[in-house]
């Protein structure tokens, strides 16, 4: 979780990923940074983020994202 706190902050550091639960749905990050992060994730935990991946609730918390990356970790 703290490498993934570590790349959202590097994205955007102005949001508390640890509270923010709702990332997409109310547009705390837009596209761009959305882009951003996946690129980040595949790049630190060697995973591919597909497009049935690119849901909103994979990404509304940090939370969610941890989730995520360790389902694909696993499936490895």
């Amino acid at each position: 979780m703290e490498k993934i706190l570590e790349i959202l902050n590097s994205i955007r550091d102005d949001i508390d990923y640890e509270k923010e639960d709702k990332l997409v749905d109310d547009n705390v990050l837009d596209s761009f940074d959305i882009v951003a992060v996946v690129a980040e994730l595949c790049e630190a935990f060697d995973i591919t983020i597909t497009v049935d991946d690119m849901e909103p609730e994979n990404f509304n918390s940090a939370k969610a994202i941890h989730e995520l990356v360790e389902r694909l970790v696993d499936e490895m």
